[in-house]
């Protein structure tokens, strides 16, 4: 018996491993796959082992690489609303129900993107209505920390109803909704967002390390890390010590004391935090390439401000991106930053930000929804998701769709010299200038001396005449130039005009 066991054994040991062939997390049922482009389709199975795919009439085949990865694509296949079943079939057969052609979309940033519909103004009514949505779906990613790329992720697909649309991303939920109600083809939202995150830690490596003036990001870094151990100590300790103050106070009815300096949101920067650059890229972009796409929407930024750098980080982190996916010329559109108080509302920490963010408008390809008059000053999150969407639906709708809707508000075009005041023009005006709330506020003079004041603004034609009776000699005009600003400024298509400055002070 026991030579039998050992002959068994063996045969055993001999015999090749056997390992389900296993698709990538972004195939499941209900997934929505990008219309009209080639389509990779990818995921795992033993080393050598023969995979085919089958979808829409086409076929195609690959071999699992000696690391277990395969990856076939299909032909680029038109929209349809008919569900159809994709068949993968290696050792064993996986067969996925309910999967659609249409519009793809990425969303991607922090806690403003990840913001689910549940928190939005009007839930109660957008979520029992996403009942008859069907062709909407959305995937959410496990949010992972990653120091170097990885090729796996955690997630499945969900189609829009009342059990599922209220965790849904609200702005590409509210996005998604335009597009479908306009071309009438299935949309699907991958959303990767994590809440308090920066920008750093979206970009990949080798966009890091593609510029001398990248080198802080990584240096900064690793100062971090290895102070990490010594920080620690101190704060838990602090924190201990602000614990028991807290204990003491409750129970003697006493105002709570306040607490010690550190990171409240997110924990003690370190090994494993999101703020690791490249880590959320890592650990939640990289697992999707080279999926199709049709494009980007980003929502980041609030953690950034007061980084002069934004402005070339955010270029080489689309640029980055668009070159992981093979994708060159894939729509990347972002939404600036809303109008909130910040450290105070007449700082400008979220005016340079802002104008970071209009700088990068400079890479092809690229658009900006303005949503200066859609924030709440006292809250970071404001509920209102539904028109953030929507204008970054008006920028995908008329420049990846031919739909002719205006898409964004009036732009500085030239500020002239009037004068005592300044003459400003701008592009994009759409029908005309308007101050809805008939109060043209947001524009500020300065003299020789570069302090601004606020001055008095009227339209005049297609131009804002602008000019402060305590400034005979202006140099320099602002609009919107504050965290928080009243900004009157639209176009009849009731679009807001992007915050702009003539000076580079």
């Amino acid at each position: 018996m026991m030579k039998r066991l050992i002959c068994l054994a063996l045969v055993c040991l001999g015999a090749p491993l056997r390992a389900d062939v296993t698709p990538a997390v972004f195939f499941t049922d209900n997934a929505v796959l990008q219309r009209d482009k080639p389509l990779p389709i990818w995921g795992t199975a033993a080393a050598g082992e023969r995979v085919s795919v089958t979808f829409a009439g086409q076929t195609a085949s690959s071999t699992a690489d000696a690391h277990g990865q395969w990856l076939v694509r299909l032909a680029p296949i038109p929209a349809t609303v008919t569900p159809s079943t994709l068949v993968i079939k290696g050792n064993n057969t996986v067969t996925l129900g309910n999967i659609l052609v249409g519009e793809v979309w990425l969303a991607s940033g922090q806690s403003n993107m990840e913001f689910s519909v549940r928190g939005t103004q009007d839930a109660v009514l957008d979520i029992p209505s996403s009942a008859g949505f069907p062709l909407i779906r959305h995937i959410k990613i496990g949010q992972k920390v990653a120091d170097s790329p990885i090729t796996t992720a955690t997630g499945k697909w969900e189609v829009a109803g009342p059990k599922t649309t209220g965790n849904f991303t609200a702005v590409g939920y509210f996005f998604a909704l335009d597009i479908y109600q306009i071309l009438r083809v299935p949309v699907g939202i991958i959303n990767s967002s994590w809440g308090g995150s920066r920008i750093e830690a979206w970009m990949d490596p080798a966009t890091i390390k593609s510029a001398p003036s990248f080198a802080s990001i990584t240096t900064s870094w690793a100062k971090i890390i290895a102070d990490y151990p010594v920080t620690k100590i101190k704060y838990d300790a602090d924190l201990a010590k602000w614990q028991q103050e807290q204990t003491a106070a409750k129970a003697a009815n006493q105002p709570f004391t306040k607490r010690p300096p550190g990171p409240v949101w997110g924990g003690l920067r370190g090994p494993g935090h999101f703020d690791t650059p490249s880590g959320l890229y890592n650990g939640m972009i990289n697992p999707l390439v080279p999926y199709a796409l049709r494009g980007a929407l980003w929502y980041q930024g609030e953690s950034n401000t007061g980084n002069p750098a934004y402005a070339a980080y955010f270029s080489a982190m689309i640029t980055g991106w668009r070159r992981q996916f093979g994708q060159d010329d894939f729509s990347f559109y972002w939404v600036q930053l809303a109008n909130y108080k910040g450290a105070e509302p007449q700082g400008t920490e979220w005016a340079f930000l802002r104008e970071a963010q209009t700088k990068t408008l400079a890479l092809p390809f690229s658009g900006q929804a303005v949503i200066i008059d859609l924030g709440n000053v006292r809250d970071i999150h404001p509920r209102n998701k539904r028109d953030v969407g929507r204008r970054l639906a008006r920028l995908a709708l008329k420049r990846d769709y031919g739909i002719n809707v205006a898409d964004i508000g009036p732009l500085f075009a030239k500020a002239v010299r009037d004068g005592a005041a300044f003459r400003i023009s701008f592009t994009e005006i759409n029908g005309g200038l308007i101050a809805p709330q008939n109060e043209l506020g947001g524009f500020e003079l300065a003299g020789a001396d570069k302090i601004f004041h606020a001055a008095e603004a009227r339209i005049d034609g297609d131009t804002i005449v602008v000019s402060n009776t305590g400034i005979t000699d202006p140099v320099a005009v602002r609009y919107a130039w504050r965290n928080a600003p009243l900004a009157g400024l639209f176009n009849k298509e009731g679009l807001p005009a992007v915050p702009f400055r003539t000076d580079n002070w």
